[in-house]
């Protein structure tokens, strides 16, 4: 499954009726998790979270939106709520399963989004029989877009194809609102590969080096990105920036200064993303079988000296991206058992040897190989024994769902 998230070119009015149907989604969501957390300290009350959230759904929709206070809310769609009812049964189905943490309630500063989607119906023309209505959004060739319960809006990319969807999840970040949606399309997958097995070492210094002798490297942007964002932080560290605990309003250029860091933010994460994806993507129609190092990211993350470098490299990100890709490209992705001593071995006469990490070439004292120490490690992984590999499996296919990927 597939799925296009494309910019919206919207106007005042539409950003402000962005904003309150995504504040509205918010008060909802953080309304039932207070509600279901509140359930728990009664012992009588004995039901699974799903069923609880169902109840707290029903008094939400036949007492809270009727109470005479809050007439505001049927303005809005009703899919805006019941999509809060539904992320927040799969964030505690996700959480029951060890696969998040508990959820925590939803802020403005986190960001704004809501999921609106097309339901099934009657349409009935008088003198005529009722007929049923399908319960997908056709999408035509064009820069607009119509959401279901609301009005068209513009996009900022032009859609080339026409396609059709049912739910619509309308984001934003900094500055900027998109609209994703999936679409159900099958991709078929590469056949032909010019290599059989590869072996891909993560590293510090590099993105990631091949057995092949490939290498990439994290552009040069991401470093200039990150040292605006500190300049701007450092020459605003006295400003006054609001505190709703200390009753203190964020002043006007306070505000700017929130959005220009979150504008650099985003910048800093769409190079990350872009990076990557067309590094995976590279990797993954040209080799049948990548072979990575089982590491341990959330052990690495907490060494201070070497934590900023592997959150740039994005260690965690470059593995999920292949593993989702298996399907796409028809690639087997295998991990590498973490103890299984890759950058200690020699790859010509498998002499195995200590190491420090400053040391960035590997010199073998028994047979005299001089070679990169991440090349080196590719090579070792590529010829890992079998009792030392298995399937790397993605998580979202273990909850039953696929992963999706973004067009053009």
């Amino acid at each position: 499954m597939y799925a296009l998230k494309l910019e919206l070119k919207l106007n005042n009015r539409e950003v402000s009726l962005w904003r309150k149907l995504a504040g509205f989604k918010r008060l909802v969501y953080n309304f039932g998790l207070y509600m279901l957390q509140a359930c728990w300290e009664f012992d009588g009350i004995k039901a699974s979270d799903s069923r609880g959230i169902d109840a707290i759904k029903k008094v939400f929709t036949m007492v809270v939106m009727k109470a005479p206070e809050n007439p505001w809310m049927k303005q809005y769609p009703s899919t805006v709520y019941q999509s809060a009812f539904i992320d927040l049964k799969e964030a505690f189905s996700r959480w029951r399963q060890g696969l998040a943490e508990l959820t925590k309630k939803k802020s403005k500063k986190k960001g704004d989004s809501f999921t609106v989607y097309k339901t099934s119906g009657v349409y009935r023309e008088k003198g005529k029989p009722a007929l049923p209505l399908t319960n997908r959004v056709v999408i035509k060739p064009g820069k607009r877009i119509v959401l279901p319960g609301l009005k068209e809006f513009r996009l900022k990319e032009r859609i080339d194809f026409t396609c059709s969807s049912q739910t619509f999840t309308v984001s934003r970040t900094a500055d900027k609102w998109f609209v994703s949606f999936p679409l159900d399309v099958e991709k078929i997958p590469t056949l032909i590969h010019p290599i059989a097995t590869v072996g891909v070492d993560l590293g510090v210094k590099t993105l990631f080096s091949c057995s092949d002798g490939t290498r990439y490297d994290m552009p040069a942007a991401t470093r200039w990105a990150k040292t605006k964002r500190r300049s701007l932080q450092w020459r605003n560290r006295n400003k006054v920036l609001g505190s709703k605990r200390l009753k203190v309003k964020a002043s006007g250029n306070a505000r700017k200064f929130y959005t220009r860091v979150a504008i650099l933010h985003a910048r800093i994460a769409n190079i990350r993303r872009d990076t990557t994806q067309k590094m995976t993507t590279d990797l993954s129609r040209k080799a049948k079988r990548i072979r990575l190092e089982d590491l341990n990211v959330a052990g690495m993350l907490a060494n201070h000296k070497l934590a900023g470098a592997i959150s740039d490299n994005c260690f965690y990100e470059i593995r999920r991206q292949l593993t989702y890709k298996q399907s796409h490209y028809g690639t087997r992705v295998e991990l590498v058992d973490r103890w299984y001593p890759s950058s200690k071995t020699c790859s010509k006469c498998h002499y195995v040897q200590p190491m420090k990490l400053s040391d960035r070439l590997f010199r073998c004292p028994d047979c005299g190989h001089v070679q990169c120490r991440d090349e080196n490690a590719a090579i070792n992984l590529e010829r890992a024994p079998k009792d030392k590999v298995r399937l790397a499996e993605s998580e979202l296919n273990a909850c039953g769902q696929e992963g999706a990927d973004s067009l053009g």
